[in-house]
């Protein structure tokens, strides 16, 4: 299967190994990944901070870059497939109906990495091997916008040696939710704070999630709390194997 990959801001500048992985996890489950270099910022931020109107251009230009072909496009990341979804509403509103039903045929092919692979390429087990205990942070845009529950948690329950377990509030945002993590500091940083403490009382090897911001988030207040809890992406968990290698 031929398949588009968006990167994201976040992964193509922070964590840059995010998208190495997910692309190497997709050519492991056959797909021939395709990277249309136009690509751009989704516009997140700028929608998330109230400037959705100076969000436009850029939204016009994601869509015209994946209008190239009629592959679905895959990302590793819940939070910048939602706001690609919400495109079309965005083109209603500005009165542009046109690029809102442009908006609307790309925004069907946008899938975010771990829907896509249980989903579409209908794989639970990707043959992973990661021994120690784990525990899952559901992101807000994942689980509460995507209703993406269920497929990331399949897969990691099917990497051979991963011992998830529960936390307290396991559900609860950690705080970050993009811009809101600089206009409101204080309660973010209690937010986290509270996420960590429930974190550590389970003593896990690892921190795994599906966002990549919402472990940055999480990654800094433990290492600013010196907890010695490895936070990793479920693609680069995904891509582990018996020998300790990706």
């Amino acid at each position: 299967m031929n398949v588009n990959f968006y990167v994201t801001c976040i992964a193509d500048i922070v964590k840059s190994g995010v998208g190495k992985h997910s692309v190497l996890l997709l050519e492991k489950l056959g797909c021939n990944v395709v990277f249309l270099e136009k690509q751009g910022c989704c516009g997140q931020p700028a929608i998330n901070s109230g400037y959705a109107k100076q969000a436009i251009p850029g939204m016009k230009n994601l869509v015209e870059t994946f209008e190239v072909n009629d592959y679905p496009i895959v990302a590793p990341a819940g939070s910048c497939v939602y706001a690609v979804k919400n495109y079309p509403e965005y083109f209603e509103r500005f009165g542009e109906p046109d690029w809102a039903v442009r908006a609307q045929k790309v925004a069907d092919r946008f899938y975010d990495i771990t829907d896509f692979i249980v989903n579409v390429l209908k794989v639970e087990n990707v043959g992973a091997t990661l021994t120690g205990k784990a525990v899952y942070h559901p992101s807000c845009s994942l689980t509460r916008k995507l209703g993406i529950v269920r497929e990331p948690l399949t897969l990691l329950q099917n990497v051979k040696g991963l011992q998830l377990l529960p936390i307290h509030n396991q559900q609860t945002c950690c705080g970050f939710g993009g811009t809101f993590s600089v206009k409101m500091a204080e309660i973010s940083g209690e937010m986290v704070t509270e996420k960590v403490m429930n974190i550590s009382e389970a003593e896990p090897d690892y921190l795994v999630g599906a966002d990549v911001s919402c472990l940055m988030n999480i990654a800094g207040r433990l290492s600013r709390e010196g907890k010695k809890v490895k936070v990793m992406h479920i693609t680069e968990v995904l891509m582990q194997n018996e020998k300790g290698e990706n």
